[in-house]
């Protein structure tokens, strides 16, 4: 997989310049239709899909290059986590790509930065990270007075990484399918018990029974 990245990598490498233009995002009929022909072995599909979502990872990047030097190795990041999406990411399903792709690059990017004990000193702590609604500049400091804890948002990156690529072999068809509904995964919306029982069309207490086994076979995973 290691020897595959690299490959992409170099590919990016010599079909993007300095300048950073990016190719506009595939309509869903084509990126549909690029992850079928991916799926029968077409390299060229997979390519296509990566270049046409790099302006995902330099909209992602924005948010976390405190410094402009530091764009260039995020952007490298982000793009590693791009095709590990592209390659992991099960079309079949409905969900939409650029959620799942978020996810992926965005965890990409904060493993690097605990794989390299990057602390608030090391990011410049009163540098701008994103904007707010209004414009301003929110620096780290800002989102730390807010009480948000960098260290807690890592780890639930990692944690949720490491569900999306364990749940479909852990659980069996009902199972992730309650699972997804309830807790809304893959870019839904979470639903009560209730709810999800009338969606499937089972009772609500048949859901709470597979719901507790899902989650203590995801529990003896993780342990």
């Amino acid at each position: 997989m290691l020897l595959e990245l690299l490959k992409s990598v170099i590919f990016l490498a010599l079909h993007f310049d300095n300048n950073r233009i990016f190719l506009k995002p595939l309509s869903k009929d084509e990126e549909l239709r690029a992850f079928e022909l991916m799926a029968q072995g077409d390299k060229d599909a997979k390519n296509r899909l990566i270049e046409h979502n790099l302006r995902l990872v330099a909209h992602i990047v924005k948010k976390y290059s405190a410094r402009s030097s530091d764009t260039d190795e995020l952007i490298s990041i982000g793009t590693i986590g791009l095709i590990k999406a592209v390659s992991s990411f099960d079309y079949s399903k409905g969900a939409r790509f650029a959620t799942y792709a978020s996810r992926c690059i965005e965890n990409e990017i904060l493993m690097s930065y605990r794989a390299l004990k990057k602390s608030a000193g090391d990011v410049y702590i009163n540098e701008p990270v994103e904007t707010d609604k209004d414009g301003n500049s929110v620096t780290l400091l800002d989102l730390l007075d807010d009480g948000i804890c960098i260290d807690d948002t890592v780890d639930l990156m990692i944690n949720s990484r490491k569900l999306y690529e364990k749940i479909e072999g852990c659980l069996d068809k009902r199972e992730l399918e309650i699972i997804v509904h309830r807790y809304g995964l893959y870019g839904g919306s979470p639903h009560t018990q209730s709810e999800t029982a009338s969606r499937l069309g089972i009772s609500r207490s048949y859901v709470s029974r597979i719901e507790k086994k899902a989650i203590e076979k995801l529990r003896r995973l993780y342990e």
